[in-house]
């Protein structure tokens, strides 16, 4: 009796330690699939791609439209703007053109003015989650980001512009960039993107981006829009905020995979920069976490690029008259400037340029 009672636990314990190596194989198969998931980052892209973000934050529209702007050269000066969207009332701006060294489309959203940086990032450290992310349970998202996407101009002037450009060169890769509030407004585009058009060929890369959402909705993003890369840099203060609390997990800001950290390292003139690629959590605590946030400098510079608006004067607009033709407003002085590609535009003076 004995014995079968030996028996009987030893085939228990066999029993156990196999459904405990079973589920532990699910475990690892599970997170080998999260792996596959994750973007692959690319610095020459990256390189290519912080320029578009440095343009898109010229006033000088005519030109940022004719793509002749100081901004406009070096590696992306094979571009050709479709369209370039301005949200007057809501100081924002984006354009969506074609790139034929990338074969892509390319989205970018400009950020916040610099000289209300200091103000936004005071309001950031108060903000809370405050609007259910549409048909995702518990995902919760900035309601200031998501509209400054989604209920402005920019949205409906964006979305027309892709299926132009679909219409024109057929079903090539999309991706989206931007930089500060830029950033948030390209990855709610990305998402947008996704779910609208239903394109899987949608890449994200933003710059100093802030929070944009929870745990829930950073989880359900990554399933939808895997290709996407942040790029934080030093100690750049957005990317802190709104703060994350680590002991709330669920109930806290959380950023998305994956993050790229640009760090410096060495003494005196033997300083290079680190790319440091980070873990899949979106909130790899041997990254931007590591160190605290609290630099504006380091928000205004990545790769070396300027970040930022080209003159003081908050949302002031510069157009030559004659880029009026190529414009449509609506009732709120808004307006979209539109072209085809396949048609060359005129080349315009930029001394008959005017201010608005």
């Amino acid at each position: 009796m004995e014995r079968k009672g030996c028996l009987i636990i030893a085939i228990f314990i066999c029993l156990f330690a196999f459904s405990s190596c079973r589920e532990l194989k699910v475990k690892v198969n599970h997170e080998h699939h999260q792996q596959q998931q994750l973007a692959t980052y690319n610095h020459t892209l990256a390189r290519i791609l912080v320029q578009y973000a440095s343009a898109v934050y010229l006033s000088d529209l005519t030109e940022l439209f004719t793509w002749t702007c100081s901004r406009c050269d070096g590696l992306i000066k094979d571009f050709e703007i479709i369209e370039l969207v301005v949200d007057v009332k809501r100081c924002l701006q984006g354009f969506v053109g074609v790139s034929t060294d990338l074969n892509a489309t390319v989205i970018a959203f400009r950020g916040t003015q610099e000289r209300s940086i200091q103000n936004w990032v005071e309001d950031l450290y108060w903000k809370q989650l405050d609007i259910n992310y549409p048909g995702v349970d518990d995902a919760m998202v900035h309601h200031g980001f998501y509209s400054a996407y989604h209920n402005t101009s920019l949205r409906p002037g964006v979305l027309s512009a892709v299926q132009k450009a679909k219409e024109i060169f057929g079903n090539t890769k999309i991706i989206v960039t931007g930089h500060s509030m830029g950033g948030a407004m390209a990855a709610f585009c990305g998402l947008d993107l996704r779910l609208t058009l239903g394109d899987h060929h949608v890449q994200v890369m933003t710059f100093g981006q802030p929070r944009i959402g929870n745990a829930a909705f950073a989880t359900y993003y990554n399933q939808l829009v895997p290709n996407t890369i942040r790029v934080t840099n030093g100690h750049d203060i957005v990317p802190h905020l709104p703060p994350y609390y680590y002991y709330f997990p669920q109930k806290t800001y959380h950023h998305f995979p994956r993050e790229v950290w640009l760090y410096n390292i060495g003494l005196g003139s033997l300083i290079y920069t680190v790319e440091k690629v980070c873990d899949g959590s979106g909130e790899d605590p041997t990254c931007s976490r590591s160190v605290s946030g609290n630099s504006i400098s380091d928000h205004l510079a990545y790769y070396g690029v300027e970040m930022g608006c080209d003159t003081s004067s908050g949302c002031r607009i510069v157009m030559d008259p004659r880029v009026v033709s190529y414009g449509r407003t609506d009732l709120d002085g808004n307006f979209i400037l539109s072209r085809d590609p396949s048609i060359s535009i005129l080349t315009l003076n930029a001394n008959q340029s005017s201010s608005m």
